[in-house]
């Protein structure tokens, strides 16, 4: 503690900074970890003086460690359990921006449970190496009894006696409050220094004299009181062994400074005692945003963006479809829900979350492994999307559909985002099939499959009601069958693929259909045939229904009007190409280049589709870019010349970069679907899509983490970058506030609002580079990221706010695929249209529905987008024991059940509140 004397205190913390993967690959890295980690061991063993270490905070290590040494899970367990090494909170250290709101819950969650088996769970808000820090954190670290953050980017400290004042992104000192949206606060902790500060402190006296008289100085020019935090480690850095006669050596040398083994916990109790000073309050995100803008490493966002689709991919299918489909199965249909496959899938997708790896700033070797990683995850989630839904189709009332006759092929399709839902739905179905043990001949299978009649049918619903729909006879196809009590089943099966207008399926819940022959009431009614739409397709370069137009200039440019706002927005879906000369951490545009892009040129134009649900139109541009960057370029490279100060171009031979785009257009869709696919030979560039917005604000929304955070258009002052791309999860946003332009994404996690008069919202689809950057040379070929590449797409205009108006809500829903399984004529305990629950909120989003693991009960969760209080009103549909406010651990807080149980449960949620709610079921 720091007395009337000034006296100081040197904490001193132990650790490593432990990258699983980044400039080598992980089992490099790994085996270097097992070192470390028997190192340390034999050294809290035999050096009581060597009081503590903390691990990074992250478990995965101790999996990782006892993978190789399972042998030495005693030590390890007994080490932990004495307070000797420090564990927790979380299961990685993952890049926040990158990976969703529930994946950073995940995270949380596995943390704590995985350190909870050990023993006491560190209870420190440990982000030290993020690449920025997302503004919900402080009330995430609240909701899970954490009152501190420490972190290492984000904020540029000031130092004593320099106090920046009336500032929101600036602190006085390392030490600061930093305030989330919805007001939560938590102590933060900057390491202004490093968290490398404090690393091979010298037992040589004339050495540590030269040591300790600069870094004393070096923590004391940003520190707000006496306790100075020396951080005694750095990435994968060995531990130092002879640290206990470092420390009697300062202490020798500097009798007026207490040189402490320390650790966290009491570091922070020290520090909340000695607080005098007033610290800097620091609101929202951590993006650096008063810096000069050359070292933010946003532009992670863009590098290889594969990654960042397949890693969308794969958490939408977790949280998105898996998770709340087998609730809704464990609930309706008594299946169990599969934990442990939660817990596998979670943990090998999370695998791929640490910030040198989603960020895409590793070696080559590191993200081919990622690939294969994503793959196993969503193996999983596909296969527990797949058991949940089969329960629940066969728990469906589909008796309806018994005057269809035998041949009748119900199917259910299921909405697994938090609000209604119509649109297109593709879907294969067996017309027939014959198995193998039926004892028929191979070629008489086959002859009968070919046969089966799939002509003159019809879509129906449960109410009779014809569904305008196409189809496409796939033919003969083998299948099988992998029942849980007997050996695989094959057959034979005439399968078909349908696409059909899905109308009103309530949120997180079901709708039956049948594909059938007309029946006799049906026939008779006139109503077998599909009833007349007026086409979506107005000429061969407009598409337009009862929401949108949109018109198709010649250089494959979009004019939609918004016919509810009356508004026009032009020259949307022009493609960009510039430059790169940066590495996978930031991107540098050549001096003096002028952009290219796709304004002017003449585009190839076909209508594709003209189905009665859907309309689409095929633009081709066969454009040319420069192959790569020049000579130079190579050796800057070589010689590590820091990346802003690069004098490349590109040459002047170019290769063909043909980009095909299909816009799309539903019956009833109030958004415009973009999918655009190319071939990349090209080296050292960006790709982007550029759409207008002609709107005046001087701010933008974007999806961040639970939150649509609110960003200027013009950097501060103080930013120098010409660049301003930031981070985005699903969408970004600019309004008026009277009307607006919403852009959705399936895994482009980079934008920019661009300051170009007319608040254009830039989307990067490809970003080539050739480097990791940072600290050295590392070649990384491959993020050049030859070869195909596809993006996905949609724009929203909307009226008034996007989250009010609803624009927000389809964003969300656009990346979420549709479910369907096919079952078969029965009655069941589900009605035909069903749902477990109905929720009501303006500008309230859905989040998540799952079972808690160690309770067993339903968890559902929520967020208020609006910086203003809102009303969630929540109706279970099935019978539940009782209501409780949750939080992110999933833990039982207070009573929430109405008194009234026909009653909707009502709940005020402050502003930005990100509310969990708890629901125990009926015995």
């Amino acid at each position: 503690m720091t007395d009337n004397n000034n006296r100081k205190t040197a904490h001193i913390i132990s650790h490593t900074h432990w990258d699983r993967e980044w400039y080598l690959p992980y089992e490099k890295h790994h085996v270097r970890l097992i070192e470390l980690m028997d190192t340390l061991l034999d050294t809290l063993e035999r050096e009581p003086e060597y009081r503590s270490f903390f691990l990074d905070g992250q478990t995965i290590i101790l999996e990782d460690y006892l993978q190789v040494r399972p042998d030495r899970r005693e030590r390890l367990e007994k080490l932990i359990h004495e307070g000797r090494i420090h564990i927790g909170p979380w299961y990685i250290l993952q890049d926040a921006f990158l990976t969703s709101g529930e994946a950073n819950v995940r995270n949380l969650q596995i943390g704590h449970r995985d350190a909870g088996r050990y023993g006491k769970i560190s209870k420190i808000g440990y982000f030290p190496d993020t690449f920025g820090n997302i503004g919900q954190a402080p009330q995430l670290m609240r909701q899970a009894d954490i009152g501190n953050a420490v972190f290492g980017r984000g904020v540029k400290p000031t130092g004593f006696n320099n106090t920046v004042a009336d500032s929101d992104y600036e602190s006085s000192f390392s030490e600061l409050i930093w305030e989330g949206p919805d007001g939560s606060r938590v102590l933060g902790i900057l390491f202004a220094n490093w968290y490398s500060n404090g690393n091979e402190v010298p037992a040589d006296p004339a050495e540590a004299q030269v040591y300790w008289e600069r870094k004393l100085a070096d923590a004391g020019k940003y520190a707000s009181t006496g306790e100075l935090l020396f951080m005694n480690g750095c990435d994968h850095q060995p531990i130092q062994t002879d640290l206990p006669e470092a420390i009697r050596v300062a202490r020798e040398l500097y009798p007026d400074t207490d040189f402490v083994h320390s650790n966290f916990a009491d570091y922070l109790a020290s520090l909340e005692g000695a607080l005098k000073s007033e610290l800097s309050v620091v609101r929202g995100e951590l993006r650096s945003q008063r810096t000069d803008g050359w070292s933010t490493l946003v532009n992670t966002a863009s590098a290889r963006v594969y990654l960042k689709q397949m890693n969308e991919r794969g958490q939408t299918l977790l949280e998105k479809v898996a998770e709340p489909l087998a609730a809704y199965a464990a609930a309706a249909a008594g299946a169990a829900y599969p934990h442990h496959l939660f817990t596998y899938a979670w943990k090998t997708l999370m695998q791929n979350h640490p910030h040198d790896s989603i960020c895409g700033c590793s070696v080559d070797e590191v993200h081919r492994e990622m690939v294969t990683r994503f793959d196993k995850s969503r193996h999983v989630a596909e296969t527990i999307v797949d058991a949940s839904a089969r329960s629940l189709a066969e728990a469906v009332d589909t008796s309806a559909f018994a005057e269809y006759g035998p041949d009748a092929v119900p199917f259910v399709v299921f909405n697994t985002t938090g609000w209604e839902r119509g649109g297109t739905v593709e879907v294969e179905l067996d017309a027939a099939r014959i198995y193998f043990r039926d004892g028929v001949a191979m070629d008489e299978m086959i002859r009968r499959m070919n046969e089966a009649d799939v002509a003159g049918r019809v879509v129906v619903d449960a109410e009779g009601k014809v569904v305008p729909h196409t189809l496409e006879d796939l033919g003969l196809q083998f299948g099988y069958d992998l029942p849980d009590d007997k050996f695989r089943q094959p057959y034979w099966a005439r399968r078909v693929k349908l696409a059909l207008q899905a109308g009103g399926v309530p949120a997180l819940g079901h709708r039956a259909y049948a594909w059938a022959k007309p029946s006799a009431a049906l026939e008779a009614g006139g109503a077998s045939g599909v009833r007349a739409e007026a086409s979506l397709v107005s000429s061969n370069r407009v598409l337009e229904n009862e929401h949108l137009r949109v018109e198709i200039a010649d250089d494959g440019s979009l004019s939609v009007t918004d016919k509810a706002s009356g508004g026009v927005y032009r020259d949307l879906l022009v493609y960009e190409d510039t430059g790169d000369i940066g590495n996978e951490y930031m991107y540098k545009q050549p001096d003096g280049e002028a952009p290219l892009t796709t304004k002017g040129l003449e585009a190839e134009i076909t209508v594709l589709e003209d189905a009665p649900y859907r309309a689409s139109i095929e633009i081709v541009h066969y454009w040319a870019v420069p192959a790569s960057a020049d000579e130079l370029f190579e050796r800057e490279k070589r010689e590590a010349v820091y990346y802003p100060e690069r004098k490349a171009q590109r040459v002047e031979h170019t290769v063909p970069l043909t980009i095909r785009t299909v816009v799309s257009l539903e019956r009833d869709g109030r958004g415009v679907g973009i999918r655009a696919a190319f071939d990349n030979q090209a080296r050292d560039h960006r790709v982007r899509a550029l759409f207008p917005t002609d709107l005046i604000a001087v701010s933008h929304r974007a999806d961040a983490i639970f939150e649509a955070a609110v960003r200027p258009n013009e950097p501060s002052a103080e930013w120098q970058n010409p660049s301003n791309t930031q981070h985005q999860q699903a969408f970004a946003d600019v309004s008026d506030g009277s009307r607006g332009l919403t852009v959705a994404n399936r895994g482009l996690n980079e934008y920019e609002v661009l300051r170009d008069g007319r608040n254009t919202i830039a989307v990067t689809l490809l970003r080539s580079v050739s480097e990791l950057g940072d600290w050295g040379v590392f070649p990384t070929p491959e993020a050049q990221c030859l070869g195909e590449h596809a993006a996905e797409l949609t724009i929203i205009p909307h009226s008034g706010d996007g989250a009010a108006s609803g624009a927000f809500a389809l964003a969300y829903q656009f990346p979420v695929p549709w479910t369907v399984a096919q079952t078969g004529v029965h009655d069941g305990r589900l009605a035909a249209i069903d749902a477990p629950l109905h929720w009501e909120g303006e500008g309230i989003a859905f989040s998540s529905m799952k079972l808690a693991e160690d309770s067993g009960d339903l968890m559902l969760r929520w967020y208020n987008l609006q910086p203003a209080e809102g009303e969630l009103s929540v109706y279970m549909t099935g019978d539940f024991a009782r209501l409780y406010k949750s939080d992110v651990l999933e833990r039982v807080g207070e009573d929430a059940t109405p008194s009234d149980r026909d009653e909707s449960l009502r709940v005020r949620l402050g502003k930005c509140e990100i509310y969990t709610l708890g629901v125990v079921p009926a015995e």
